[in-house]
């Protein structure tokens, strides 16, 4: 036996979930489809089935420990299809989206009479859904009620899936069948791993996304084992997966595919990249872990450490020197965590694009990185930003029309009058509205913040307030930037 497969087994005895963990979870699956059936029956309502899904459900590739249930409930879409004829993409979805919120209301929020469950609510990312919570015995347990059109293979991939989850109960089914008990728990291996680096999931602090479960039970399926996928880890990037057998010149010609950084696609849908959320920055870290782990393997790369927060006590750490905060609480607990992150990530890539180039195009204030770093439990996210340059001159020299182009320069010289000609062009002395990084950066975010974030704290990283802000800037510091300075 290898040292690498001794190490896996070890680990496999931490991660692997017990006995009484699996039938906990089928006794409370049980007892929900019995409510829900019986609700349905009540008020006449038809569904195709209702059947535990996700890693915990038919799947079976959880971690120790992981509780959560994600019950899917299957829906006739043949019973909806007259209502939805002739309706654009997005109205469809408006529409369908109106039809699951009626039956959210109507028949799943009643179904949920148990004294065991509490704090039932909807839950929107891009499919209305309910969450509610188990607790019994000092167990808690989120369960996540969704409903689907259960869909034939033959419809979705001639015309794609109508919701955002109508692939997933194909997804569990492949899962199911096409790995073997062995393989399933190399993905509870390769998942463990993902944890370990922060970069897994929709929370991964690492990234806007990491790798999320299904993109690791693919990896799995395509590589046979976790030591041929460790071995090949470092060409995911230039070798794209493809159930279709597509070559990369063929994928490469697909619109929606090109600005993708990873691609993994997807044996149910061919048309999806199952990677094209996952963060270049998280393959990038943990491909650096992998190539670490084969040069000195050790279970320690399996463990899931806290994230320390970032030293500040040192005040000539040319980090933080260069370094600033946003610390931000969101208000409305309503709007969910990852449109708040979406949000975040969009603000700082235009905090990005307007801090590095003057309106002209002209250098700023140079490379900018940041991170977005959030706890969603407590309502914490945090900006950690890298400034090159927080310090530039009042001016700068910007450049106009070449001197040959006549209409441009007439136009160029009246306004800039204190104009001079230089290798062919015309430039002219400007003034900068910002000279400090920071000054920029608190007006910046506090035109473009949403409204449901109030402002806790925007400074030098020196001055962070906050145990989550800390964290970010000891993701920033650790994690990011050796990848892109």
């Amino acid at each position: 036996m290898t040292q690498l497969n001794e190490i896996f087994i070890e680990v496999l005895k931490e991660i692997t979930p017990t006995q009484k963990e699996i039938d906990l979870i089928n006794r409370i699956t049980e007892k929900l489809k019995n409510l829900l059936s019986k609700k349905a029956n009540e008020l006449n309502i038809n569904y195709t089935k209702i059947e535990p899904q996700g890693s915990t459900g038919i799947k079976q590739t959880q971690l120790k420990n992981d509780f959560d249930i994600d019950l899917f409930i299957g829906l006739d879409y043949n019973q909806f299809k007259h209502k939805y004829e002739g309706l654009s993409k997005n109205k469809l979805k408006r529409d369908s989206k109106k039809d699951f919120l009626v039956l959210c209301n109507n028949w799943i929020l009643p179904s949920l009479t148990l004294h065991e469950l509490y704090n039932p609510r909807f839950l929107y990312a891009e499919h209305p859904y309910i969450t509610v919570n188990y607790l019994l015995d000092n167990i808690k347990i989120k369960i996540d009620i969704v409903m689907y059109f259960d869909l034939d293979l033959e419809y979705i991939n001639k015309n794609g899936p109508i919701t955002a989850v109508d692939r997933s109960p194909w997804h569990g089914c492949f899962v199911r069948d096409e790995l073997n008990p062995a393989q399933k728990n190399e993905v509870r291996l390769l998942k463990q791993f993902f944890k370990s680096c922060y970069s897994y999931g929709d929370k991964s602090p690492v990234g806007k996304v990491g790798f999320i479960g299904y993109s690791a039970e693919l990896l799995v399926y395509y590589f046979k084992n976790i030591n041929n996928l460790f071995e090949n880890f470092n060409t995911l990037n230039s070798n794209p997966l493809d159930y279709f057998k597509r070559t990369a010149e063929e994928l490469s010609k697909v619109p929606h595919f090109q600005n993708d950084y990873l691609i993994i696609i997807d044996p149910i849908d061919k048309n999806r990249n199952v990677a094209s959320a996952i963060s270049e920055r998280a393959y990038k870290y943990c491909n650096y872990k992998i190539s670490e782990f084969l040069k000195k393997p050790s279970g320690e790369f399996f463990k899931i450490k806290p994230i320390p927060e970032a030293n500040l006590s040192n005040k000539h750490d040319s980090f933080l020197l260069h370094t600033y905060i946003v610390e931000l609480q969101n208000a409305n607990k309503e709007i969910h965590y990852t449109i708040n992150r979406d949000k975040l990530y969009s603000l700082s890539e235009s905090l990005k694009a307007n801090g590095e180039k003057e309106f002209s195009h002209a250098e700023r204030f140079e490379n900018i990185i940041f991170e977005v770093y959030f706890e969603d439990e407590n309502d914490q996210y945090n900006l950690a930003i890298y400034c090159e340059k927080p310090h530039i001159s009042r001016s700068y020299i910007r450049r106009g029309p070449p001197i040959g182009e006549k209409k441009h320069v007439v136009k160029f010289t009246r306004k800039n009058p204190d104009y001079f000609e230089k290798e062919g062009y015309l430039w002219v002395e400007t003034s900068r509205e910002y000279k400090e990084f920071y000054n920029f950066l608190k007006n910046f975010v506090k035109d473009k913040i949403p409204d449901n974030f109030s402002i806790r704290n925007i400074s030098p990283a020196f001055e962070t307030i906050t145990s989550s802000g800390k964290k970010a800037l000891s993701i920033l510091k650790n994690i990011i930037l050796p990848f892109y300075i």
